[in-house]
């Protein structure tokens, strides 16, 4: 029987203010609050609200057949609290449903499985992993990177993580002749299942809905189920992903977007479909093959590759001495520096030094707030020099590698003996 799952990313950036170089040591604030509170109120306007509501009344009134997972950052999270605290109680609506999965993903919407060591991307991964349990009381068991980046290396930290299932982009010097619509599995680790975002059907929603010179235009509930029903019949999963703002921003209201979404279960049932979500999907439907992924591809321009992020110069520079304090700030003990560590860490600023989406980006150049890459480079090195600043007062770069390392060990190893001691006493608790 084919299945569909929808999985939506949900993301929202701290914005960097204009941060000029006599301003490095003298203010230690690097964001933007009004644009910050403008976008989020946006967002909660155009998108969740209405999008969270119409999902939760689709599982109300389909009897809990119809299904959604959800991508959230830890940085949304924090944004939404801040600004829309409404936004999270809807949230909190969906997961009360148990027809909703939190995917795991860096806390920090951040490249951190592309250019640190382990430690902190794990870091993040548990992070993120706490908020959403915190939040919504629930542990995410699949896991989606930033931009769904993935390679044969980053599947094997994702496994050490304790995650088996990860969803990734259908490229097609990957795929081959394969399809996407099958469970696959890692080439080095087989328990790692692998679900594929279908590329086409993701993106005849998240790009093509709204085209009035699209060929399929208007696309309908009716016309997009019975194109998954016509599909060979052996071919019976379907990862449907993309950004949350399709629903409402990309896409708006006036578009019929939002009842496009409304009628997409009746026409499922019509065509005997149904919705699944990522971790039932790995339990039910058995691996064919494996997919090799030596070099790392992603959601992300025409390439599928990482070179949005890291395809220059500027962006490599500003990686490279950012992710080189890794190290020294999470041997810190000041909460600020912690805080801005997430913050610095979000792809979009090193996406906003790309050359790429100042000529032939498409929707995301629209939300560039530079007007050259040069401009977003300066910017953020400002800033990130301030930020050094600050790490190397409290760590100097006098003391050494090694004796960074010995701290670290002792760290981490009490950190473990933490949390051996803090599980025996929820294990008595719950004999008592």
């Amino acid at each position: 029987m084919k299945t569909v799952n929808f999985c939506f990313r949900v993301h929202q950036r701290y914005n960097l203010k204009k941060y000029r170089f006599f301003e490095i040591g003298n203010d230690h604030y690097y964001y933007d609050d009004y644009e910050d509170e403008m976008s989020v109120s946006t967002a909660a306007n155009q998108v969740y609200l209405e999008a969270n509501n119409v999902l939760l009344n689709m599982i109300k009134d389909f009897n809990g057949r119809f299904k959604v997972s959800f991508i959230i950052s830890g940085l949304a999270l924090e944004q939404l609290e801040k600004f829309a605290p409404e936004v999270i109680d809807s949230f909190k609506a969906l997961a009360k449903t148990d027809n909703v999965e939190f995917i795991a993903t860096p806390y920090a919407h951040s490249l951190a499985s592309l250019y640190d060591d382990d430690d902190e991307f794990v870091r993040q991964l548990k992070m993120q992993s706490d908020k959403i349990f915190d939040l919504f009381g629930k542990r995410p068991t699949t896991f989606a990177n930033t931009a769904l980046i993935y390679s044969d290396e980053i599947a094997d930290k994702v496994s050490k993580a304790g995650y088996k299932n990860i969803i990734v982009e259908e490229t097609k010097h990957v795929m081959g002749w394969k399809s996407p619509h099958y469970v696959y599995h890692s080439v080095l680790n087989p328990k790692v299942k692998l679900l594929v975002r279908d590329n086409k059907l993701s993106d005849d929603i998240n790009f093509r809905f709204s085209q009035g010179n699209w060929s399929e235009y208007p696309l309908t509930a009716d016309k997009f189920m019975s194109w998954i029903a016509k599909s060979p019949a052996e071919e019976e999963v379907y990862n449907i992903c993309m950004g949350y703002e399709a629903l409402g921003k990309l896409n708006v209201k006036s578009s019929g977007i939002f009842d496009f979404f409304r009628k997409l279960p009746e026409y499922a049932i019509e065509n005997n479909i149904t919705f699944s979500l990522p971790s039932k999907i790995v339990e039910n439907y058995k691996s064919i093959d494996a997919l090799s992924v030596v070099y790392p591809i992603s959601w992300t321009d025409e390439e599928k590759d990482v070179s949005a992020w890291c395809g220059n110069e500027l962006q490599n520079e500003a990686l490279s001495k950012l992710y080189a304090l890794s190290e020294r700030v999470n041997l810190c003990s000041d909460p600020s520096i912690k805080i801005d560590w997430q913050c610095l860490q979000d792809s979009y600023h090193f996406y906003f030094m790309n050359t790429k989406h100042y000529s032939n980006g498409r929707v995301l150049a629209q939300q560039v707030p530079y007007d050259t890459p040069y401009d977003a480079f300066i910017n953020y090195m400002n800033v990130l020099s301030d930020f050094i600043d600050r790490v190397k007062s409290q760590f100097p770069t006098s003391i050494e590698d090694e004796e960074l390392n010995s701290l670290l060990k002792t760290i981490n190893s009490q950190n473990a003996r933490i949390e051996e001691l803090e599980k025996k006493l929820k294990n008595k608790s719950k004999k008592a």
